[in-house]
């Protein structure tokens, strides 16, 4: 399959040599394609895949593109590139337009995840954690630190009754920039018994509302 994407690779960098120098890599069994370190594509088994971005997301759903699959570690993913297909490949112009709209797709979320105050970049706090805190109004580092963990954890509970109280650890961990289990014992525990009182103290006073 390495003449098949060699071909598909020089075949992209003829392409899209408007958008700058393109620079190839194996990545997951197949191959990346990067503009100055920015992956914006894929090329496996000979076939080009494009980064998905939300300026591009109505055309791959509507002509339902199928996402790029590696197996990594015996295990298959689906990595967030959609196929281009011959259709898309005879329409030059267009082929050219969606390549640069995933090279700033992938060059504005480089921006954000090198930013210090996105929450996903502080400790303990996963991806989903970061969504779910957005969710409650909590937009960044600063938000947080201004809130404090007990009242950000009780707005997360309003959405997710069942959030354990390690989820309370965590985001203190991310406010004093350490991982959970490095916050010391008797602040771990006067976090949960404030984090319980309130809301035992908010339960009670819904029971009378």
């Amino acid at each position: 399959m390495g003449k098949v994407s060699y071909k598909r690779i020089h075949q992209c960098k003829e392409y899209f040599a408007s958008l700058g120098t393109i620079r190839h890599r194996a990545l997951f069994g197949g191959y990346s394609l990067s503009i100055d370190d920015t992956v914006f594509a894929m090329v496996s088994n000979g076939e080009l895949y494009l980064r998905a971005c939300e300026q591009t997301t109505g055309y791959y759903t509507t002509n339902s593109r199928r996402l790029l699959t590696l197996n990594k570690r015996g295990r298959p993913v689906s990595l967030n590139y959609y196929l281009v297909d011959e259709v898309l490949w005879r329409d030059r112009s267009l082929l050219l337009k969606m390549s640069e709209m995933s090279l700033q797709g992938a060059q504005s979320e480089k921006i954000r995840r090198g930013d210090p105050r996105r929450l996903k970049n502080s400790p303990n706090i996963t991806f989903q954690l970061e969504l779910l805190l957005s969710e409650a109004g909590v937009q960044d580092l600063e938000m947080l630190q201004a809130l404090g963990a007990v009242a950000a954890w009780l707005r997360l509970r309003r959405i997710r009754k069942d959030l354990s109280i390690n989820v309370l650890f965590a985001l203190e961990g991310a406010i004093q920039g350490i991982h959970a289990t490095r916050i010391p014992l008797l602040r771990r525990q006067h976090l949960q018994e404030l984090a319980e009182r309130l809301l035992d103290k908010s339960k009670t006073k819904l029971t009378e509302e």
